[in-house]
This record gives C-alpha cells, sequence and structure tokens, in this order.
C-alpha cells in the first residue's frame, strides 16, 4: 500500500494514540504523534524559563530546540536536544501549558514544516499514521484516510484518569473542556474535523474495535 497517509485528529481522550499505533502496526506502517511535537517544545519553554503568557516570546526562541521523532509504531521516541524526553512530556505540567504554546503561529509553522517532512520520508516505505488536531485539515489534506475519533465527555475523562496516577475523572473533566475550548478557538490551525473525514464515536468502542473500523475504512478509501 505505497504512500498511504492515514489522518486521525480529535480531542484529548478520543483514543487516537492507541487507535493510531494499532491501525500503523496491522498495516505495517510508520506512525507519528504531533501532539508529542507540541509537548516536547512547551516541556523545553519551561525548562529554560521562557514567559509562556508572552506569544512574542515563545516565537523569539521557537527555532532553538532540536527535536527528533521516532516513527516506529512500537518505539516512537521522542528526543530533545540529543536527550529522550518520553516521560517528561507527559507531565501535568506540560500539559497544561501545551495549548498556549502549540498556539503561538510561529511553532505551529516550524512543526508543521517538519512534519510534512516527516510524512514524505516515510511514503517511500509505505506510508504513514499520522495524529493529532490538525492533520486531515492543515497538515496533510491530501491524505486519502481522515477519521476524526470522539467520544463523551465523561467516557474520555475517564480514560484520562485512568492513565494519570492521582488525577480524579472530576478534575480530568474540567482540564479537557479547558484544552477543548483552547484548542478549538485559536486562531492558527484550530481543532476541526474535515469536510471529507469520517467522525467515529469511540465512547462504547474497544482499542480493538477502533482499530478494526478505522482499518475498515482505509480498505474502503484507499
Amino acid at each position: 500500500m505505497p504512500g498511504l497517509i492515514v489522518a486521525m485528529d480529535g480531542p484529548s481522550g478520543s483514543g487516537k494514540s492507541s487507535a493510531s499505533r494499532g491501525v500503523a502496526r496491522a498495516l505495517g506502517l510508520r506512525y507519528l504523534d504531533t501532539g508529542a511535537m507540541y509537548r516536547a517544545v512547551t516541556w523545553w519553554m519551561l525548562q529554560m524559563e521562557v514567559d509562556l503568557g508572552d506569544p512574542a516570546a515563545i516565537a523569539a526562541r521557537s527555532g532553538e530546540p532540536a527535536l527528533e521523532m521516532g516513527v516506529d509504531p512500537d518505539f516512537p521516541g521522542v528526543t530533545l536536544d540529543g536527550v529522550r524526553v518520553d516521560g517528561p512530556i507527559r507531565s501535568p505540567e506540560v500539559t497544561r501549558a501545551v495549548s498556549a504554546v502549540s498556539a503561538v503561529p510561529e511553532v505551529r509553522r516550524r512543526l508543521v514544516a517538519r512534519q510534512r517532512e516527516l510524512i514524505e520520508a516515510a511514503l517511500p516505505e509505505g506510508g504513514i499514521v499520522v495524529e493529532g488536531r490538525d492533520i486531515g485539515t492543515v497538515v496533510a489534506p491530501q491524505a486519502p484516510v481522515k477519521v476524526y475519533l470522539t467520544a463523551s465527555e465523561e467516557a474520555r475523562a475517564m480514560r484520562r484518569s485512568a492513565e494519570l496516577a492521582g488525577s480524579t475523572v472530576a478534575a480530568q473533566r474540567v482540564e479537557l473542556a479547558r484544552r477543548d475550548t483552547l484548542d478549538s478557538t485559536r486562531k492558527t490551525d484550530p481543532l476541526a474535523m474535515a469536510a471529507d473525514a469520517v467522525e467515529l464515536d469511540t465512547t462504547a468502542l474497544n482499542l480493538d474495535e477502533v482499530i478494526a473500523e478505522v482499518l475498515r475504512l482505509v480498505k474502503e478509501r484507499a
């Protein structure tokens, strides 16, 4: 299946990461987590003590971090300035700050360019499954398969609280609502479903069922 791009978009807690990796494994494709790229830059900004309330300050330093992304669905490592940061970029501090950093146009311009490079590099190897919030609308609008994953607010909050030790469903419900608002209302590349995407509600589906449904769509559309 040469040159295939599968775009997987949707809000936090909709099941994008696990499903995207599962689909990539099933099809023998590469995998790219674009959200991890924004998290990595956010973590770097926090380490450098950049004022995240100042978009100009974020933009001014957005070209400094050296970011490398693994595209193996089994080992999708994130390396920043030569150091693996897979764990640190998932911290609550980064989660709270990532929407502010990802809303800065200069950050998005740089990372979208890098994402497109990684996609192009994967095409001769068969293709890639790319997950994020603007893949089908901005990063790879040419993707023949576009899926927009959703889930109920309660299901998403339960999933995130299960992933994060010490977090409650109520706290995650508040945090997800905050991020949804920020991500969907930012001026540059907001979270949105592409006009030709298929919306898939994962509320009542387990992981295997979600993967099977996406594979069905790939067979149908690719």
